[in-house]
């Protein structure tokens, strides 16, 4: 499977890209699929397996998965919205099926089933409608990380972009990467670049502008996340009562000199994630629980390194196309999801994303980027996906503080080196794989264990 940065990086709503953005995604082509006979639709049945059942509520699957039926899509759906319609849904018990037929909900919304792991993916939701002429139709999907969305037959994802054309450049491993880049005089980004026009198709100056655009774009959302965290005072919804703590840092750091980056590195990653519990506007960075980590290295990377501000623009394609390039690698090699892997999958995946693309913008060698990736996710191996109450909040806020710097400090000490080292990165992807599949299913996203259980949620 070919995977476009633009899959890697999807604009959508938090608070979780695999509970919440994927599954919107699926009841949306769900819907589409059905567009034609809504009028013989006469009731609808939601199953939910595994993880999305154990921590839907918190993560907002309900009303997702709900909304998605109606024909809503989480990259143009308005986050005010999602609240008021899901209240409204809740209250009537019907839904208005592909936005066009006014259909009741069967005896419950949605049917819970915590302890069934489908084979597949545990992130699992069953479709059922009932037609007016005694026939059935249903379909089943996974949502298995970063709003990516596969249908139980091995159709196509439900992503845009994904698996539509070849590239020039295919690669699955971090060693056929290195490859690629002397045999083709190219560096990472401008890899992944190539491989971007190819599947844009069309001429391909008018290809790249495109790309380079719609990656402008991506940052322009991942920017104005940031700059609403810094400003949106209150609670985190949800029952915890975790106050939002993005606006005081903020202005503490306007009211001095300033001049702090990792003052500035911390309140921009929780600024995301802030945004991203309270059900915001967000980019998948690989994934919702790990989106502020890839967008505040950047915000530093550009406050703080005035050779970068100049070339602005440039920077932030080679970034964001670096990070994709690393991306890829977790996509194919392992996984991004937090109720497959354990964190490891989405706070790693995005420390080692942030560190390879920060050290490419500030003059790595693409073994220097392979190096950076490595530390990255090394230093987050083991690490597990508990969240309190079912809500991407405790620990996943701080944690995304605490990983963007560690993705700093992984690229300086990459950039120190000459790209040689003792693990690869590779390995470090291998070995994260096997952790995950070792790992307990309590500690991956189920809120059966770890600080879930150990913390009272009130």
């Amino acid at each position: 499977m070919t995977i476009s940065v633009f899959d890697l990086f999807s604009v959508g709503i938090g608070p979780s890209s695999s509970h919440t953005v994927g599954p919107m995604r699926a009841g949306a082509d769900f819907a589409d699929e059905l567009r034609s006979a809504t009028p013989t639709v006469r009731a609808v049945h939601v199953d939910l397996y595994g993880s999305l059942a154990a921590t839907g509520r918190g993560h907002g699957t309900f009303t997702a998965v709900l909304l998605g039926l109606e024909g809503n899509r989480p990259e143009t759906v308005d986050p005010d919205y999602v609240d008021k319609r899901g209240a409204e849904i809740e209250a009537t018990r019907r839904i208005r099926f592909a936005g066009a037929t006014d259909v009741p909900l069967c005896t419950e919304q949605i049917v819970l089933h915590p302890l069934t792991v489908l084979p597949r993916h545990t992130n699992a939701i069953r479709f059922r409608v009932e037609l007016a002429d005694g026939g059935t139709h249903e379909a089943v999907y996974y949502s298995v990380g970063g709003g990516f969305v596969e249908r139980e037959s091995g159709a196509a994802t439900v992503n845009p972009l994904a698996g539509t054309r070849g590239v020039p450049h295919d690669f699955d491993t971090a060693s056929g990467l290195l490859q690629l880049c002397p045999r083709t005089g190219l560096t990472v980004p401008q890899l992944m670049l190539e491989n971007e026009i190819a599947l844009h198709g069309g001429p391909s100056d008018i290809a790249e502008r495109e790309v380079r655009d719609g990656l402008l774009h991506i940052w322009s959302v991942m920017r104005a996340c940031i700059e609403r965290g810094f400003r949106a005072e209150g609670v985190l919804p949800g029952g915890l009562g975790v106050k939002r703590r993005a606006p005081g840092l903020y202005r503490r750091l306007i009211e001095s000199d300033g001049a702090d980056a990792m003052d500035w590195l911390n309140v921009a990653a929780m600024a995301v994630n802030e945004e991203n519990a309270c059900g915001g506007r967000i980019v998948t960075a690989p994934t919702n629980g790990a989106a502020g980590i890839v967008p505040s290295v950047l915000y530093y990377a550009l406050r703080f390194r005035s050779s970068l501000a100049a070339r602005r623009d440039e920077v932030i394609c080679d970034y964001l196309l670096t990070a994709a390039a690393i991306a890829v690698l977790y996509k194919k090699r392992a996984s991004i999801s937090g109720a497959e892997v354990g964190c490891q999958g989405e706070v790693g995946s995005a420390c080692s994303m942030a560190a390879g693309a920060l050290a490419q913008i500030m003059g790595a060698t693409p073994a220097q980027v392979e190096n950076a990736a490595e530390i990255g996710i090394e230093h987050n191996l083991g690490l597990t996906c508990d969240p309190i109450g079912g809500l991407v909040q405790i620990p996943c806020i701080e944690r995304n503080a605490i990983a963007s710097v560690k993705a700093v400090n992984a690229a300086r000490i990459a950039l120190h080196g000459d790209g040689t080292h003792r693990v690869s990165l590779d390995q470090a992807i291998e070995t994260m794989r096997q952790t995950g599949a070792d790992m307990l299913s309590k500690y991956k996203e189920t809120s059966l264990g770890g600080l879930a259980v150990n913390v009272p949620e009130c």
